[in-house]
This record gives structure tokens, sequence and C-alpha cells, in this order.
């Protein structure tokens, strides 16, 4: 998996708010999942009284949608999570945890498979919308976001998708050293040398300078023709 440009799984608005707030966690027992599709908090019970909520669990991938497609990131292991949320007073809460996903991704170089471990600490506002279908981040006037929501059994599935997905590195690198691919027959340069072997590292195929004429990978311009060209001299 590699992050690239991508929509943001939820819809965004703007909408005035002049409330933020930092919660503080209190130690009331955790509402606890075993693996499963989708992370749930029940918030029921949190409108009714000024307790607190806990959920926590193991996931081993995300369904969510996005850009109006379902879309599943699967984690490389079993990845936990730990979420408590605060009243606020009236519809407003406060959210707060931890989610520690291992996701995988393509070396930059030569494609191996990379888990890349994420340590994720979740904090945003929620606001209880009971004719909200579907849940929205809305843009307070402060820069903060809230995060909308309608059925008090809230699935925050696409919430720790869109985190991880902000959090994952733009490229990684299976090993330092890697030598990546042949330009010419895409042999894994780490395997040992293939019949186009450069007399360069790969990595400075792209370097405009230094690589030998005759290359196997020397870089191909426009202007490669014209080196045997017999122009007259002015």
């Amino acid at each position: 998996m590699g992050r690239e440009d991508f929509p943001p799984v939820f819809p965004r608005t703007r909408a005035p708010s002049d409330r933020a707030g930092n919660a503080v966690v209190g130690r009331h027992a955790p509402y606890h999942q075993s693996m499963s599709d989708s992370p749930l908090i029940h918030l029921g019970s949190l409108m009714r009284s000024t307790e607190d909520t806990h959920a926590e669990g193991e996931l081993d991938h995300l369904n969510y949608e996005q850009g109006g497609k379902p879309q599943t990131l699967t984690f490389a292991e079993p990845a936990p999570y730990e979420i408590s949320v605060n009243s606020l007073g009236g519809n407003e809460m406060y959210l707060q945890g931890s989610f520690e996903p291992t996701v995988t991704m393509d070396c930059a170089r030569c494609l191996r498979e990379v888990d890349v471990p994420l340590e994720l600490q979740l904090g945003t506002l929620l606001r209880y919308e009971p004719s909200t279908d579907a849940p929205y981040l809305e843009e307070a006037e402060t820069g903060e976001e809230v995060l909308v929501f309608g059925d008090p059994a809230l699935d925050l599935s696409g919430y720790l998708a869109e985190i991880t997905l902000l959090a994952s590195p733009l490229s990684v690198l299976h090993a330092p050293d890697c030598k990546g691919l042949c330009q010419v027959c895409g042999h894994d340069l780490n395997d040992g040398p293939c019949a186009h072997m450069a007399a360069v590292p790969v990595e400075e195929i792209d370097d405009d300078l230094g690589i030998p004429l005759g290359s196997g990978h020397a870089k191909q311009t426009p202007f490669a023709g014209l080196r045997d060209l017999d122009l007259p001299e002015e």
C-alpha cells in the first residue's frame, strides 16, 4: 500500500462552532471487542449520563468508503486500539485514545513488501445530530474538525482509515542500501547482477552527469540520437 493523493474518507463541511474541549479520561470498565470487521463504540448511555465510554479491541482490516467506492485497508498483523469518549455537555463529546496499525507498503526501489508499524494518538471532537445519515467531518471556525454522527452505535472505520492513510509515509525502502530493479529487464539487483548490470548504482540513473556512454542503464533522452550526428562547423 502506498499513500497517494486521495479524496478524504469523510466528506467535509464548514460550519460555525465556538466550543472545544480537552477531556479527562475516567477509569470505567471498557467495552471490549475481539477481532471484528468494524470498530464500534456505543454512545447511547453517554448521552444520558456524564460517565465516559470506552472500547478496545483488535482489527486486521478496515472496510470503508472513499470517493463513493468501497475500500479495504488490510494490516500485516492485528492492530490494537483503545478509545475513550467523554461528554462535554449537550450533544458534544471528545474522543481520544490510541491505534497501532502495521501497514504494508512497497519498497520505492525494488517493490518488495515492507511492514510499517504506526503508533497513532487519537483525538477529535464529536457531535451527535440524530438526522445525520452517515458520519462526516465538519470544520469549526477555530479550524478544529468535528466528527458529526447520527447513530449512537458509532462505526469508527472511516475515521481510523483516514488517520492511518494520512500518517503513512509517502515512500519506504526495505533496506537503506536497496539496489532497486534493473531498468531494462526488471531483475531485482538485491539478488545479484543481471546481464544489463550498469557501471553505476541504479539510484544514480536519474543523474544526468557521470553516467558512462554505452551503459545498458544509461538514461535515454530526446537528444541521444544527436550524439553521432556529423554537423558542419561554423
